[in-house]
């Protein structure tokens, strides 16, 4: 078992609603997650490499913060854990799981 199972099966288990920080927890049969877009990361992390490579020092570089983030939802752990998710959370929600 993975690491990632266990953390979500502890969690189910216990009863305690989880938000986590990667979609994946949630494929894995967490509550929620709420993370940065990850190809929205890898496509700054690749326009730093490029000015690098172009000569850019990179202490020069400004630091960038994530503009994008993800909300994923499983319907089916809510309801085992007894939670109604709010109508509206549903509609903001990039990934619902049912």
């Amino acid at each position: 078992m993975k690491r990632r199972e266990f953390v979500v099966t502890l969690a189910v288990r216990h009863k305690l609603p989880a938000v986590y920080p990667m979609q994946a927890f949630v494929t894995a049969g967490g509550l929620m997650s709420y993370a940065t877009d990850q190809n929205d990361m890898f496509r700054l992390a690749a326009s730093y490499v490029d000015r690098i490579l172009r000569g850019d020092k990179p202490g020069d570089l400004p630091v960038q913060i994530p503009t994008r983030y993800e909300t994923a939802i499983n319907l089916k752990t809510a309801n085992a854990l007894g939670l109604a998710i709010p109508p509206a959370l549903l509609l903001v929600a990039n990934d619902v799981i049912e």
